[in-house]
């Protein structure tokens, strides 16, 4: 941990790149590489919640705190018309989420344990979750696609609807999980969850990961501001930037702490920052982008593309399947992050 603090030096430069109006391309390089230390302060000020609140909010929190970023530069893009390119982030996140951070998770955890083991109602619950997500990506695709909306009027009103009835079953989820049947979701299968009380108070736990997390929103403004004139320098389509490129970026903070989490053997909350962040995208952060749309007036529906649905079915399809055994591997990490990396390569010629 401490040498990634000599990487904080990245953070005032790219504050100054910026200001200065500097190369896009030195901005997005400096802004990344800033983003890393802060990750895994982040994820550390994760570690020590979790060990007041446990596994779930812990998750949860970091989930929440990661996606902020995500939605405020969501939300910035949308205002700007850049409708298409939302979307494309919207379904790049979900399977950044499933395949790359939990596969990054499994590999690395499963490369220092044999085997991990992962709450069985957590995976079950995290599965039929992410079934819901599917179906509120293919409804709006389906009905667009047989009825006919060339103004998509009506496509961008069900999909209201829809998204009122996705973030309805989110709360429902939380309620579930955080409150009536709060007990079976302890951390009953990692074996060094509670081996040594956390060094750091609730408080200063709580305002490390806001710093960190708020930092990290604002180093990310940066480098996805950034990201359109970089990528034309480098030769990048746009729906590879929307779809693989700023989803990394933005999901930094996640893989970095659910990587550490699996190597510290904590596969339950590992799973809680992967795969939670994954469902919170597809249930809460994308339905309340198509109302702030009809705030901002600028309607974004939820019908996207086949190709992502497609690519969403079959990551919930792969994620769910190696979660329902509630036993992790490095095996299952590495085929994860292969389904990823063949879907990087389909959307990188599409």
């Amino acid at each position: 941990m401490k040498y990634l603090m000599v990487l904080l030096i990245f953070v005032p430069l790219a504050v100054v790149a910026e200001l200065m109006h500097a190369p896009p391309l030195v901005i997005f390089a400096l802004s990344a590489a800033a983003i890393v230390p802060l990750s895994g302060i982040l994820g550390h000020a994760t570690e020590e919640l979790a060990g007041h609140t446990g596994s779930t909010v812990g998750g949860l929190i970091n989930a929440t705190l990661g996606n902020f970023a995500e939605l405020v530069i969501a939300g910035l893009a949308l205002n700007a018309g850049l409708i298409e390119l939302v979307k494309a982030s919207i379904t790049g996140s979900i399977l950044g989420n499933l395949l790359l951070v939990l596969g990054a998770a499994q590999l690395a955890g499963g490369l220092k344990f044999k085997s991990q083991k992962i709450n069985r109602n957590l995976a079950g619950m995290s599965a039929t979750l992410l079934v819901v997500a599917v179906l509120g990506l293919v409804m709006p695709a389906v009905f667009h696609a047989v009825h006919p909306d060339p103004l998509r009027r009506l496509t961008v009103q069900m999909s209201v609807g829809v998204a009122l009835f996705l973030m309805l079953g989110y709360i429902l989820s939380l309620v579930y999980s955080m409150g009536t049947h709060k007990a079976i979701f302890a951390e009953g299968g990692d074996i060094a969850t509670h081996e040594s009380p956390p060094m750091w108070s609730l408080r200063k736990s709580i305002l490390v990961l806001i710093a960190a997390a708020g930092t990290i929103g604002v180093l990310s403004e940066f480098l996805v501001g950034s990201t359109e004139e970089a990528v034309k320098e480098l030769g990048l389509s746009q729906i590879f930037v929307g779809l693989i490129l700023i989803p990394i970026i933005g999901n930094a903070a996640e893989h970095s702490s659910a990587v550490m989490m699996a190597m510290k053997n904590r596969m339950d909350l590992a799973v809680s920052i992967s795969v939670g962040s994954a469902i919170q995208v597809a249930l809460l952060v994308a339905p309340l982008l198509v109302l702030l749309g009809l705030v901002l007036g600028k309607p974004m529906d939820l019908s996207f593309t086949m190709m992502e649905v497609a690519s969403v079915a079959v990551a919930v399809g792969i994620a769910s399947s190696v979660m329902q055994d509630s036993e992790s591997n490095w095996l299952e990490g590495a085929f994860l992050l292969i389904a990823y990396a063949v879907i990087g390569v389909a959307f990188f010629f599409f």
